[in-house]
């Protein structure tokens, strides 16, 4: 189990690793392509998929059903609710502070410099996404632990995603490493939060037994 384990996390590993080289090498092909296919009515869509793509929808979405699983007495899903606000928390605290830490004028921002500028000025925080970062980590708790249910839930971050390209919000290095971010968060909280929350659980009612 261990081999297996740490084989699926080397392939993980080097899968995002390409898709990131592979993302940065694209940046600016991406963005004048999408650049040349603006229009009025798409413009106006992904501005609305954005702005309601951001983390306070994700809070009010996770709160809402957390309410309702501990309404209904449910322990798995009110850990499942709470394990997905946890791990956007996470990846938002994480991505505010590489946003400070190395600042990156947004593809609109009019600038010779594409790294480096004010730390504190949100024109210069292109690098990661925070609306991905977010919803990734959110849906990707989801994924982890009822994988059907949060595979069909995995188009709302990638469309999240190019919906911050759209409106030149992000390049798309910014959206892979903030996708990647994402799912660390979400395997992190998933590992050492809810499934070992539930193998204490397990092993409590066995003893009880």
């Amino acid at each position: 189990m261990k081999r297996a384990a740490v084989f699926y996390w080397l392939i993980g590993i080097a899968v995002a690793a390409i898709a990131i080289g592979a993302a940065f090498y694209l940046d600016d092909t991406v963005w004048h392509f999408i650049l040349q296919h603006q229009s009025r009515a798409a413009r106006i869509f992904m501005h609305n998929v954005s702005r309601f793509g951001d983390w306070p929808s994700h809070v009010v979405l996770g709160l809402l059903l957390l309410g309702i699983a501990w309404w209904r007495g449910s322990k798995k899903w009110t850990r499942i609710f709470l394990s997905m606000l946890l791990a956007m928390a996470i990846a938002g605290i994480a991505g505010q502070v590489i946003k400070r830490t190395f600042p990156r004028a947004r593809p609109s921002v009019k600038s010779e410099l594409r790294w480096g500028g004010p730390h504190f000025s949100t024109k210069y925080h292109s690098f990661p996404s925070g609306h991905v970062a977010a919803s990734m980590a959110f849906f990707g708790v989801l994924m982890f632990a009822r994988r059907r249910i949060g595979l069909t839930c995995l188009p709302i971050p990638i469309l999240i995603g190019f919906s911050r390209m759209y409106v030149g919000a992000h390049y798309l290095s910014d959206v892979v490493c903030a996708a990647a971010l994402g799912i660390l968060c979400a395997l992190v909280v998933t590992h050492f939060f809810l499934r070992k929350s539930s193998n204490r659980q397990s092993s409590t009612s066995t003893r009880a037994t």
